[in-house]
């Protein structure tokens, strides 16, 4: 292996066929039908040039070739002709390269590499034309009133999705390669002298850090590797496929990392409540901002701890009041109700999964079938009473309403523990096991950055912040969880 990386640090030679036999023992010239070189002469010089088909613009090529044949009408030629070859590459990005390293990875990545007899240096071309499909609207983030375009799978895209939205000269976009056989690009966006400096470094050090040979799951293999999440079920890191989300959170001092290949960017640091955010809150008026936001709180709330406190009822009738006594089981069942709740929620889990997988012309059919079957059937057999299917849609729903999928993930998790924790100890499992979880969040981190912040530790504006959705002239001040070198979005008005 070590023998192998010496090797790839070569220099590029001078012979165009010592470096054709390497492409050809190394990577796979003639073996791979997609890896290939068309070879010009151009004035009694050999000229070679890589690419890789599928990967490359067939268009832009065809036009290079062109301009590098018709270098052969001019018989005489006073300026050194690698510097006319370079010269006459009609596209805008063109640089050099002085290693074999430099060549393999460039024409891997979907770039051509053009090398001359007796020279060192070659020449690299961007023509890439990755397959992908159209920035259209995200299914997970749809919004009544707003943009339509969402990152696609092609990193460059994205990027360009983004710096339309922000045409600030000190938008940065670091790009770095990870993956010892996939190189995937990973880029660093972030605003300079607005972004924590500190948090730029971290990030930049530990994607630097990654050591493995591919990463093709793409940003989610980043994110356990930067964070060192573990077991821990809460997201540390929110996701975006809107690029009109990312653009405000640069705004905002954040930090985004594009991971090619994947339609969703990273957003850093986060906390508890940037994933209760919808972009639905900020195209309403405030006040229906605010009463979108405070539903989603309290579709929150019903996913955590609806079925633990009913279910406290069901083996606690006497905490009651008398008003709602009527709440609980009205007829005999033969199957505990801690498993009829299990079941059910986990039967909603089956169903989400089965409608992910189903083709959409069978979904709705499915959809029928689940319906009669669970909601139905089985309350008439007796394997549930109507109260669980009642409370589990309404918990079920609540997951729903949650605007992040790997928060609600989460919360199903603690909300079988708060089931679980009440059947075993009653009203004090119920009382702990709240206490726990609250801890628990306390206690986690993201970048440095507490996870329920800015309740925990508690800071008022930020906190008016979460609870109202505050119009756009009146938020003037960045959250200052992400140190913004520049606290303030408005500048200040002339007295």
């Amino acid at each position: 292996m070590a023998e192998h990386k010496e090797v790839r640090k070569r220099p590029i030679p001078k012979s165009v066929k010592e470096l054709e036999e390497y492409m050809t023992d190394r990577v796979g010239l003639g073996e791979s039908f997609d890896l290939g070189v068309r070879k010009l002469k151009v004035l009694k010089k050999e000229l070679h040039l890589y690419y890789i088909n599928g990967l490359t613009d067939t268009q832009f090529i065809i036009e290079i070739v062109e301009e590098l044949v018709a270098i052969n009408d001019h018989e005489r030629l006073s300026t050194h002709l690698f510097d006319i070859v370079e010269n006459r590459i009609v596209h805008q990005s063109v640089d050099r390269i002085k290693t074999i390293d430099e060549l393999v990875d460039q024409v891997l990545s979907g770039l051509i590499v053009v090398v001359m007899e007796g020279e060192t240096t070659g020449l690299v071309i961007d023509v890439r034309s990755y397959p992908g499909r159209t920035p259209q609207e995200p299914d997970t983030e749809k919004v009544i009133r707003g943009s339509r375009d969402g990152f696609v799978e092609n990193i460059i895209v994205n990027t360009a999705l983004t710096r339309r939205r922000i045409r600030d000269e000190r938008l940065r976009f670091e790009m770095m390669h990870v993956g010892e056989r996939s190189k995937t690009d990973v880029s660093i966006g972030y605003i300079k002298g607005l972004a924590d400096p500190d948090l730029i470094d971290i990030i930049r050090k530990e994607i630097d850090a990654i050591k493995i040979d591919g990463l093709t799951m793409a940003d989610k293999s980043v994110e356990e590797f930067i964070l060192h999440q573990s077991y821990n079920p809460f997201p540390l890191v929110r996701y975006t496929e809107r690029a009109d989300v990312a653009a405000t959170h640069l705004m905002e001092g954040h930090v985004v990392i594009f991971v090619d290949t994947s339609p969703s960017v990273i957003i850093t640091p986060t906390t508890l409540f940037h994933h209760l955010q919808h972009v639905e809150e900020f195209r309403q008026a405030p006040a229906v901002g605010t009463f979108v936001r405070w539903l989603r709180f309290l579709g929150l709330a019903a996913s955590l701890f609806l079925l633990p406190l009913w279910f406290l009822f069901v083996l606690e009738p006497s905490l009651l009041p008398e008003p709602i006594a009527f709440i609980g089981p009205n007829e005999e069942t033969n199957i505990p109700i801690l498993i009829q709740l299990l079941l059910a929620d986990l039967g909603i889990e089956f169903l989400r999964m089965a409608a992910i997988h189903t083709p959409t012309p069978l979904s709705t059919a499915m959809g029928l079938i689940a319906a009669i079957l669970i909601g139905d059937i089985a309350i008439k057999v007796g394997l549930f009473v109507p109260e669980v299917i009642l409370y589990v849609a309404v918990a079920a729903i609540g997951t729903f309403a949650t605007p992040s999928y790997e928060l609600s993930i989460a919360n199903k998790l603690i909300r079988m523990g708060l089931l679980v924790a009440v059947a075993i100890f009653r009203t004090p499992g119920l009382v702990v096991g709240i206490t726990l979880f609250v801890l628990i969040l306390a206690s986690i981190k993201s970048f440095r950055t507490p996870y329920l912040w800015p309740f925990i530790p508690f800071c008022p504006g930020a906190f008016v912040h979460i609870l109202l959705r505050r119009a756009v002239p009146g938020s003037k001040i960045r959250p200052s969880i992400t140190h913004a070198r520049d606290r303030y979005k408005q500048p200040a008005r002339n007295k």
